[in-house]
């Protein structure tokens, strides 16, 4: 059981269309779930969360062994928006050994010597893999163009901060991105798209709750002072950088269940619609395996 394609693109930003921010609704449920009481709702996403797990599964051992692709999952969002548990709950039947998950914190000095994709760069999955941004190169057109300050520590030439700046590096993350794509890496970017009365919500939760104090911190209520400007980033940025090759997709992150059942269904939707094949023997293997056997049944 799965959300149906046309539930799904509503929640894919068209690139040819200008994104509003303000007319996608953080507490958003698919058309199916609207009549529904809460307990079924849940009911009925964890059932598709973990039909969706057992898919993902199977799809991430069909990408592993087909080798020609790679897929690159971003997650943006404010604060308490729900990337980590997200990751986790989408993610948690997966083989660790084919999926890498990095969190892009404070750039550190190395980081700060090289240009601003750099570190993301390195990060990237190979062929075959899974790989999860928490947090990601978008960093450097979101936080730091609210913060604009940051610039100071990033080494750059005069020359480079004109009044062109914001635009070039959208530009270059379009470039960087149509790359690798061109090269087989699938690219979903979400940005879970939290209200600021549900994030006020969860910042309590985690004041009230003494097992989640330690996720708070006296920084999340500066930034929250900067609600809007960091709306507006957003809504700049994906205007920017939702392209034919690398969509945004906009989650309703208010519910998490409703959340976390979306994102599965694209992820898993995805790696299926790929052309994957496991790899055919050659002759020569075919009789190996017939020697091998052979071998062993003589025993």
């Amino acid at each position: 059981m799965a959300m149906s394609r046309e539930t799904l693109e509503q929640l894919r930003v068209d690139h040819k269309e200008k994104f509003v921010l303000a007319d996608h609704d953080p507490s958003w449920l698919p058309p199916a779930a609207e009549e529904m009481s809460k307990s079924k709702r849940k009911e009925l996403a964890e059932q598709m969360l973990e039909e969706n797990r057992a898919e993902l599964a199977e799809a991430q051992d069909l990408l592993y062994a087909d080798d020609r692709y790679s897929l690159l999952l971003v997650f943006q969002a404010m604060d308490a928006a729900g990337k980590d548990s997200t990751i986790k709950h989408v993610m948690s039947g997966v083989n660790p050994q084919g999926c890498n998950v990095t969190s892009f914190k404070k750039p550190s000095d190395e980081e700060l010597d090289h240009d601003f994709l750099w570190r993301c760069n390195k990060a990237l999955p190979p062929r075959g893999n899974i790989g999860i941004f928490n947090r990601s190169y978008y960093e450097e057109v979101l936080v730091t163009k609210v913060h604009p300050q940051i610039l100071d520590s990033q080494r750059l030439p005069v020359s480079a901060r004109g009044k062109a700046f914001w635009q070039a590096r959208y530009d270059d993350i379009n470039a960087f991105e149509r790359h690798l794509v061109r090269n087989g890496t699938v690219i979903l970017k979400f940005f879970l798209n939290v209200s600021k009365e549900e994030q006020k919500n969860r910042f309590l939760a985690r004041l009230d709750t003494p097992e989640k104090n330690w996720k708070f911190s006296a920084a999340d209520i500066r930034e929250r002072a900067r609600w809007d400007d960091y709306q507006a980033a957003y809504e700049e940025a994906i205007n920017a950088t939702s392209t034919p090759w690398a969509p945004w997709w906009v989650i309703p992150a208010d519910r998490k269940w409703a959340m976390r059942t979306a994102v599965s269904d694209i992820v898993t939707t995805t790696i299926t619609g790929l052309d994957l094949h496991y790899p055919e023997l050659s002759d020569a293997q075919r009789e190996e395996l017939a020697t091998a056997r052979a071998e062993l049944e003589a025993e």
